[in-house]
């Protein structure tokens, strides 16, 4: 059973990619830049994980669809979708500044491209009755902020995104589940990158409610 992680950078990505290898499982990284990708795959592959990796950006759902298919094509079916980019920070600001050009690169990132990625593998799940989708957001899908609005904006859409896959898809034996970090993720941070990667783990191991918050 692969594990296609979006979002394949140094942080979540990369250490969700890491605790799922760790499991035995062959991993597909998809990210924008193919240098950092490859590196984090030999850094993998060093490790004694079976790994591939595709560039594309969240952001072109068509890109988004080919990469992750192919990965599948060559790793076998996808049994897990880890959707984990990380926020573009150029489009968060007061309300009162934010533009229809954040907000819908914003969408694009959060909800297109998690919908994307999501219509990529789904098709093969439902045909085998089983497989797990997980996405991360920040806090902003809990507790909004007139400060951060693209956040806000995103976040809430692609928690009523996951909630309805959740009512969807759980009934057909599917597991889809949305963790919500609140507080910044990185080393000495709030949340190690492997912590939170732990928790993803725990998400797809056993069944829950489609929203998880890591206080």
């Amino acid at each position: 059973m692969s594990v296609i992680v979006v979002g394949a950078g140094p942080g979540i990505g990369l250490a969700t990619a890491r605790r799922f290898a760790r499991e035995g499982h062959p991993i597909g990284l998809v990210a924008r830049t193919e240098a950092r990708l490859a590196r984090h795959a030999q850094e993998l592959r060093g490790e004694g994980a079976e790994v591939e990796w595709a560039a594309a950006d969240a952001q072109d759902p068509q890109a988004l669809r080919t990469a992750v298919r192919d990965l599948a094509g060559r790793l076998g079916p996808a049994g897990v979708l880890a959707y984990v980019p990380l926020p573009d920070v150029a489009t968060i600001k007061p309300v009162g500044e934010t533009t229809g050009e954040d907000v819908a690169r914003a969408l694009a990132l959060g909800v297109t491209g998690a919908v994307a990625a999501t219509e990529a593998v789904l098709p093969a799940m439902l045909e085998r009755g089983r497989g797990t989708l997980l996405y991360t957001t920040g806090s902003a899908a809990v507790n909004p902020s007139p400060e951060r609005a693209t956040s806000a904006v995103a976040n809430a859409a692609e928690t009523t995104y996951v909630r309805l896959l959740h009512e969807a898809l759980t009934p057909r034996g599917l597991r889809v589940a949305q963790l919500t970090i609140v507080g910044a993720v990185g080393a000495g941070l709030e949340h190690e990158p492997a912590t939170v990667a732990d928790r993803l783990w725990e998400l797809h191991s056993a069944p829950g409610e489609a929203l998880t918050v890591l206080p």
